[in-house]
């Protein structure tokens, strides 16, 4: 992967990855995280497409202003993103947990701008989610929890993956640098606190979303890791329901970041759906 760079987002310095030319390509992180969640998946799909992986506004090294955080508000930062690199064709979005539904608000919000979805492990199928981020949502609770430290930056990494050997010190000491950020608990609580309670995923946005963009019928693949302690696989039975005319496909023995803990697999399915759009 190219190293990072900044560019000016509607006054909101960003931290993103350019790389490739062809079709272009939008890699979204989840929540709490930055686009070394992608790091194994750039280059791969620069090889035959145009790749942009920007760190939200919020997340990552990008800027974390005080204002309110949702799902629309994600999704037109990501188009905004899009009009400073120059980018105006339809783009593919690729969104994993939080970034999956920012991709399909996207696609909702600016269908003219859309190409196709790839929804990893995401979030917006169901009412289920981690223990961790349910108790996120409660005030105060969750600004306790927030406080960074290197057991909390391990617990979180760990939680992202089914095989251990991946929960590597590198990838504990960066998840404690990205809690670190100044602004980063508020963005997340934010974020946490509009997405749902300590009950759950909000039913209501998950149905507008779903149903919304059911009716689109859009080039969609959605893929799923088996053994996902943040957003059971359980979710992927409901995106079919949902979504009977996608792709979908379940990796076993697999967490919540398929891109990275079956990366070579994973990029042969998103390349062949991407084919497919060509």
């Amino acid at each position: 992967m190219p190293p990072p760079a900044f560019l000016d987002v509607s006054g909101v310095r960003t931290r993103h990855v350019q790389a490739g030319s062809g079709p272009p390509v939008v890699l979204l992180h989840g929540i709490g995280r930055s686009l070394e969640d992608w790091s194994e998946t750039v280059g791969p799909l620069a090889a035959r497409h145009a790749v942009y992986a920007p760190d939200l506004i919020g997340f990552g090294l990008t800027d974390k202003p005080d204002v309110p955080y949702t799902l629309a508000g994600l999704a037109r930062f990501v188009r905004h993103y899009l009009d400073a690199v120059g980018e105006t064709r339809p783009v593919t979005l690729v969104g994993n947990s939080l970034g999956g539904a920012v991709a399909a608000q996207f696609a909702l919000l600016f269908p003219e701008r859309t190409r196709a979805l790839v929804l990893v492990n995401s979030a917006g199928f169901g009412q289920s989610v981690t223990l961790a981020l349910r108790l996120a949502t409660v005030p105060r609770l969750g600004e306790v929890l927030l406080r960074p430290s290197p057991r909390s930056a391990r617990r979180t990494v760990a939680s992202l993956f089914h095989d251990p050997r991946h929960v590597t010190p590198e990838r504990v000491r960066w998840a404690e640098h990205l809690g670190r950020q100044p602004g980063a608990a508020r963005a997340f609580l934010r974020v946490a606190r509009h997405l749902g309670t300590w009950r759950g995923i909000h039913p209501q946005w998950r149905r507008t979303l779903a149903g919304d963009l059911a009716g689109r019928k859009l080039p969609t693949l959605i893929v799923w890791g088996e053994r996902d302690l943040i957003l059971p696989a359980a979710h992927l039975e409901e995106a079919r329901r949902l979504y009977p005319h996608a792709r979908t496909h379940l990796f076993p023995e697999t967490g919540h970041v398929p891109q990275i803990e079956r990366a070579a697999d994973f990029h042969r399915l998103v390349l062949e759906f991407l084919e497919e759009q060509a």
